[in-house]
């Protein structure tokens, strides 16, 4: 046989070719290591909540690419044809995977329609992306390129506008505002005058909002008139002394701006800001036809569980909210910032300006809290910390930057006051950030989850004393954590065995649980067991109710014995009665040093509150003028009778338990019925029943004859108003029902709970008086008042509303989200829908008692 040679050069050139596999191999293989997760597996391996379309969407999602992991150079040559997606470089993959991941979770917990988030280092954007659906209902996904309303961070930008002038001793920031705009004068009760530098750090002492074009005024008013209705306000506080946001102080920079340079204020900005630095999908005016595709649509919401379709007007303050924009563009900015630090380099402001912008102003020169010019100051990972955070009328964002470190994290996403959200996202970022620079993997992240049922309803209650006192309120089996000083209502969750403040409002603040009460930091808030409330003043009857917009409603209430204002921002703010018409704001909150004045009408009930010299016209609630509510019906009740009884009902599927409809009345003599369908007095205005009875599946009947036991030792009574309803009389409801009242009444075509025997309308009577308690909203008006949950009337009302909740859901109901007084039994799926009348219930009975009889006899 013969062997087989090979020269060296062949034999060289065959290890080399082997080696050459081996590395590439070797290469691969590091490379998909180091890939972020959604590259490796879809991100819808994230168990939603409630099967978020949001969170499912992401498998699909087209914006993954890494774009060959090139950062973004802040140049305005590359905005024309910027990607909607950036990085992230090699750096930052693992920290923009923890972010995602972490992004993620809170659009499944938040129930977020879309985020977009964006990492800046030096003058680079690293990494930006969205997450989610600019549009949910229209499936249009979320970029780096959607744009906000990014709300209290448009000041970041009119300072600094007014900042590029005074670089160019244009404009002096210590002069009096008198010089550069002398039609601005308010009231002026101290010697000093106001300055620009004061304006710009929160120290003019002006009212938050002006008279004309604050943020609620949808009349759109132009800047002067928004600036000249500020000389019917007075100072509240002697210039330069006290901290107080204002954004009439912003707008009044915004004029002086315009008489300065002789062009509109967004004009002016988008030459002197926008453009240099290449931020081409920002803007203080309406979004063109250029920029409307990529607006986000936002949502907004209340704390009752309404959600509001934002309005789109541009207030008169718009220099303070009035920013549209990307997290690319905000990016940008702040890498322009970072860059004009550095001496050798022209940009648009001179390094020494942009030093100041994050440099505490009017408090000790070593001070390392406090408020910058447009930033706020402080710490963070043991370095200094510049941040901003707005929202408005649908929208929320967050900025962070770290200055010595040239660091910087910018989110937003399309939910209002979704403050808490962006903040958790941002820091988390920026600490994993900090970590990629020092060459370290992003540090383990703690991950709060839901509070179980259980141990809300243990929890709630009252904690500490005093000022510093704050409510665990428990709802629907979550937990919310509420300061009675005021602020917003935040949801508590789960952190290893320590509780968290960790929802849409607000994050951070972690509690321990102790025996008789619970820690915060190092001090111990003792457990407190409140008393029943008291009733409120009868002359504050006259002033509780509803004032302002639906797309910004004011609420004055009643809560632990003051009158108390929840402000559209979702803040409740205690106020001091001053006079029987003057309420006065605590030193703490949005409104620091201002008051509410309402007038009153003709009756002595108010008919409007001014607010900063803001008018908040009393909200008049549709067919909610007396104790009976009414609609006029879509059609003659007679007429929807008879088509209703020709109808017929649905069909169900599947194998139902055999009714056994019982007289809930009979059971218990102390529950006591008040049925208003056979009366005059229901929503109709004519009855639409023939007897006044009130049926329930046998045991829904029985768990609430334990509910009346239970209250009986309370001093209370059960009131039926209805229970089971023919399924007829469901349809004659639906058909006389104008559309955007249907919440309220069930949809013949699925049946309703009440048609299957297992839902009750009820409330609470006295025992003693045997006068019905009164509640927050009337039965069956159809306006907000009636919503399990809101927060309007007085302590006494929501007390007893809560006391009649909780009794019901430990046996086994389930109030209807939109109706206080509805309750669906936990095995009403288990019936069909009935039609019997009760007069053929009647006679069944009758019929069944007399056989027993018999029997009995036999």
């Amino acid at each position: 046989m013969r062997q087989s040679r090979t020269n060296p050069a062949e034999r060289t050139a065959f290890l080399f070719r082997v080696a050459l596999l081996v590395s590439l191999l070797l290469a691969a293989f590091l490379v998909l290591r180091a890939a972020p997760l959604w590259l490796r597996r879809p991100p819808s391996d994230v168990p939603p909540r409630k099967a978020n379309p949001v969170i499912l969407s992401e498998a699909k999602d087209p914006a993954v690419s890494r774009s060959g992991h090139s950062a973004r150079r802040i140049s305005p040559k590359a905005r024309e044809s910027a990607p909607a997606t950036v990085g992230p470089t090699l750096r930052y993959h693992a920290a923009a995977d923890a972010a995602a991941r972490l992004i993620f979770r809170v659009m499944r917990d938040e129930n977020l329609p879309g985020v977009s988030i964006a990492f800046v280092d030096n003058n680079e954007i690293v990494w930006a992306r969205g997450f989610g659906y600019a549009d949910a209902e229209r499936k249009i996904p979320a970029t780096a390129e959607t744009i906000y309303r990014v709300g209290a961070i448009s000041r970041l930008v009119t300072d600094a506008a007014i900042l590029a002038r005074a670089d160019r001793a244009q404009l002096h920031l210590g002069a009096p505002s008198s010089r550069y705009l002398p039609v601005f004068h308010p009231a002026n009760p101290f010697t000093a005058p106001i300055t620009l530098r004061e304006l710009m750090a929160d120290r003019a002492g002006l009212v938050r909002e002006p008279p004309i074009g604050s943020i609620y005024d949808s009349s759109s008013p132009s800047l002067i008139a928004t600036v000249e209705s500020l000389n019917e306000t007075k100072l509240l506080y002697w210039p330069a002394t006290h901290q107080k946001v204002s954004d009439a102080a912003a707008a009044v920079l915004g004029e002086i701006l315009q008489r300065e340079t002789g062009q509109s204020f967004a004009n002016y900005v988008r030459r002197a800001v926008f453009d240099p630095i290449g931020m081409s999908h920002s803007s203080f005016a309406a979004p063109g036809a250029n920029l409307a595709p990529h607006l986000a649509a936002g949502e907004m919401w209340t704390y009752d569980g309404e959600t509001i379709s934002p309005p789109q007007f541009q207030p008169g303050v718009a220099p303070a909210v009035g920013l549209y924009t990307s997290v690319e563009d905000l990016g940008r900015f702040l890498a322009a910032l970072f860059e004009s630090e550095k001496p050798a380099r022209a940009n648009i402001l001179a390094p020494q300006t942009v030093s100041q912008m994050w440099t505490p102003q009017f408090v000790h020169p070593d001070a390392a809290v406090g408020m910058g010019l447009g930033f706020r100051v402080g710490r963070f990972a043991d370095h200094r910390l510049a941040f901003a955070s707005g929202s408005l009328y649908g929208y929320a964002a967050e900025i962070l930057a770290l200055p010595g470190q040239q660091l910087g994290v910018v989110v937003a996403t399309n939910v209002d006051a979704a403050n808490g959200a962006t903040s958790e996202i941002a820091g988390a970022a920026l600490r994993w950030m900090l970590a990629a620079r020092h060459g370290h993997r992003p540090p383990e992240l703690a991950e709060s989850t839901d509070l179980p049922a259980v141990s809300a309803r243990s929890l709630a209650g009252r904690y500490g004393s005093l000022a510093t006192a704050f409510d665990l309120i428990e709802r629907d089996g979550s937990l919310y954590f509420l300061p009675i000083a005021g602020g917003p209502m935040v949801r508590v969750r789960q952190l290893g065995r320590s509780l968290l403040t960790d929802g849409r409002l607000g994050y951070g603040i972690r509690l321990t649980p102790i025996p008789g009460g619970i820690r915060i930091g190092d001090t111990i808030f003792p457990s407190y067991t409140l008393p029943k409330p008291k009733p409120a003043p009868a002359a504050w009857k006259a002033l509780i109710g509803e004032y302002g917009w639906p797309y910004a409603t004011l609420y004055i209430l009643e809560k632990d014995g003051r009158l108390t204002a929840l402000l559209p921002s979702l803040d409740y703010a205690p106020l001091a009665e001053m006079t029987p018409s003057i309420f006065a704001f605590p030193h703490s909150g949005p409104y620091d040093g201002e008051r509410i004045v309402f007038v009153r009408g003709p009756n002595g009930i108010a008919a409007s509150l001014t607010l900063g010299g803001v008018r908040f016209p009393r909200r008049k609630l549709s067919g909610s003028s007396g104790p009976f509510f009414r609609i006029h019906p879509l059609k003659p009740v007679p007429e929807l009778r008879r088509e209703a009884l020709r109808a017929k009902p649905p069909r169900g599927h599947g194998d139902f338990r055999k009714p056994d409809l019982v007289d809930v009345a009979a059971l218990d003599p102390k529950i006591h019925l008040d049925i208003r369908y056979a009366t005059s007095h229901d929503f109709l205005g004519a009855p639409v029943y023939t007897e006044a009875k009130a049926f329930l599946q046998r045991p829904a009947a029985l768990a609430l004859v334990r509910v009346a036991h239970h209250l009986e030792r309370q001093g209370y009574g059960l009131l039926i108003h209805d229970a089971y309803r023919p399924w007829y009389v469901t349809k004659i409801f639906w058909d006389a029902t104008p559309p955007d009242k249907r919440i309220f009444v069930a949809d013949p075509s699925e049946g309703s709970r009440h048609n299957r025997g297992c839902a009750v309308d009820l409330t609470l009577y006295s025992l003693a008086t045997g006068k019905q308690v009164p509640m927050t909203g009337h039965y069956d008006e159809m306006t907000e008042r009636s919503y399990a949950f809101y927060p309007g009337g007085t302590s006494l009302e929501r007390w007893d509303r809560g006391l009649l909740r909780h009794a019901m859901t430990r046996e086994g109901f389930q109030v209807y989200p939109y109706e206080w007084w509805h309750f669906d039994y936990h095995g009403w799926r288990h019936y069909p829908v009935l039609n019997l009348t009760f007069e053929q219930l009647s006679r069944a009975a009758a019929s069944g008692e007399h056989k027993k009889e018999v029997e009995n006899k036999e």
